[in-house]
């Protein structure tokens, strides 16, 4: 290996370490931040849309992984060039990255501006002694030029002696990065039981005032491998929103306030919200980038104060035409005001399938509003709602191509079989889910082939906001197949059949499934 590519993996090693020590105070220190997960929120707004569009495909609810494994990824060609400009070049570039992750981590709202500093200060002094110490370890270049046997000889022993350099380099290059690399789990894991120490300190929920029973055995096909649960366990439940780390939320100082158009500012806490009239609701939740057949859609049971409950208390002004949720990491979601007074109940919720609200779904508190996407309605992190006009204020995803109104299109899916499935010929069992959590599910059909379409047996509806599970059995002779469901929604309403992509507003289209069927 020749001597700038020792020297590039010494910047590269001298970087990990320092991004490792960073990931070990986060886990220790209240207050600072990751510096991965900082540096990739400030690069993910300037993300092309199509680009973050791909990524939510490809990669669906692992977009964030990937997106921090890239960051890391740039960050250590960065230590690679470092290493190749030598001590006070590289030294220099080391403190550069620094400044990059310092501004980065102080534009984290939940961040402490001193130990967050501090913290960089002791990641950059890491990185830069790593480096120092891995260059000096680096051989002396060979002598080329022999002309006599002792100069020979001479060149033999340098080159001996190199060999030993050479080896004794990769022997603390390789030692430093594995260090890095238990430095860098153990903070994460660090990290994340703090998180969960913080939600195990979550208060114990209050009982509903209107409870909802137990999901009846006529409400759920639970003979059917392979279907989706009629309500979807947290831990299974999807995740899509531009938060590259859980934040780390204390309900003691946490407050959830109502601004803007309202006759009175109000300021709520975790307490005040527990202690107001709590509902329970089954509500399906769907990410407007769902592709047709997608798995981006979840349905929960969900216990919190109705919005409007909420409203009331700071009374909304005349005018007030749209109401934006903000996260406790600035990002925004905004629908019309008439929703939350529609009748379709939305809530503040604080709970999910009879447990306070998990962190990665929101906790302490988020919005749920029936029958519209996500991006529009699903805040997490919730810490204020803001009455404004649609006309003042766009939000997040917005300016970034997807439409400002965001109600969810009517879809249907096939869980079983799954596309590209084998079975025998002869009954086979078709299964799947179908929502219009605006108005409800009428009826589900199935055909083959082109064939003549098929009704399905629905289970009865936990709420017309929730999907209901589907099935049917079909014969079916030797050879490929193609099956294709649609929906009717309760107001008479066919699924769209022509297939639209999910930007600007959602997909459309019928999904399908082809499946070999083989002799018995």
């Amino acid at each position: 290996m020749g001597g700038r590519r020792l020297a590039a993996l010494a910047g590269v090693v001298a970087v990990a370490a320092a991004l490792a020590v960073g990931e070990l105070l986060a886990g220790l220190v209240d207050g600072v931040p990751s510096l991965v997960t900082s540096v990739g929120a400030v690069l993910v707004p300037f993300v092309p849309p199509a680009l973050e569009s791909w990524a939510i495909q490809t990669f669906g609810t692992s977009d964030k992984a990937v997106l921090n494994a890239g960051t890391v990824v740039l960050t250590l060609a960065v230590g690679a060039v470092a290493g190749v400009r030598g001590p006070r070049g590289g030294a220099r570039i080391i403190g550069v990255l620094g400044a990059v992750g310092l501004m980065a981590a102080l534009a984290s709202p939940l961040r402490a501006p001193a130990a967050t500093l501090l913290a960089i200060g002791a990641v950059v002094a890491v990185g830069v002694l790593t480096l120092r110490r891995l260059l000096r370890r680096l051989p002396a270049t060979p002598a080329t030029e022999a002309s006599d046997a002792p100069a020979a000889g001479g060149d033999e022993r340098a080159e001996q002696a190199n060999d030993a350099s050479r080896r004794s380099f990769l022997t603390a290059a390789v030692g430093a990065l594995a260090a890095a690399g238990v430095v860098a789990v153990a903070g994460r894991a660090l990290t994340r039981r703090r998180a969960g120490d913080i939600a195990a300190a979550a208060r114990d929920l209050p009982q509903p005032s209107r409870a909802l029973p137990p999901v009846q055995p006529a409400q759920a096909f639970s003979d059917v491998e392979g279907l989706t649960p009629i309500l979807v366990p947290n831990d299974r439940f999807y995740r899509i929103d531009t938060a590259l780390s859980v934040p780390r939320i204390d309900v003691d100082t946490w407050s959830l306030r109502i601004t803007g158009m309202v006759e009175e500012e109000v300021e709520l806490t975790y307490d005040d919200l527990l202690g107001m009239r709590l509902v329970e609701r089954d509500v399906t939740l769907s990410c407007v980038s769902n592709e047709v057949g997608g798995d981006l859609v979840g349905n929960a049971r969900w216990l919190g104060v109705p919005l409007v409950d909420v409203l009331e208390l700071a009374g909304v002004q005349d005018g007030a035409s749209q109401l934006v949720g903000r996260s406790v990491d600035g990002w925004t979601a905004g629908f019309p005001t008439e929703v939350a007074f529609d009748g379709r109940e939305s809530l503040v919720a604080v709970g999910m399938n009879g447990e306070p609200l998990p962190r990665q779904h929101g906790y302490p508190a988020r919005l749920v509003v029936p029958g519209l996407y996500g991006y529009v309605s699903a805040t997490k992190w919730l810490t204020e709602i803001e009455l404004t006009t649609l006309e003042a204020f766009d939000a997040y995803w917005v300016p970034r191509g997807w439409s400002k109104l965001g109600p969810v299109k009517m879809s249907s899916r096939i869980d079983v079989p799954r596309s590209g499935a084998s079975v025998p010929a002869g009954a086979t069992r078709f299964a799947g889910v179908a929502w219009d959590p605006a108005v409800g599910v009428q009826a589900v059909e199935l055909r083959i082939d082109d064939g003549e379409w098929v009704p399905c047996e629905t289970t009865e509806p936990l709420a017309d906001t929730a999907w209901v599970q589907w099935k049917v059995d079909v014969d079916l002779a030797a050879g490929d197949h193609i099956a294709e469901v649609r929906m009717t929604n309760a107001a008479g309403d066919l699924q769209v059949q022509e297939y639209a992509p999910p930007r600007p507003d959602g997909a459309t289209g019928w999904h399908s499934v082809r499946v070999r069927v083989r002799d018995a």
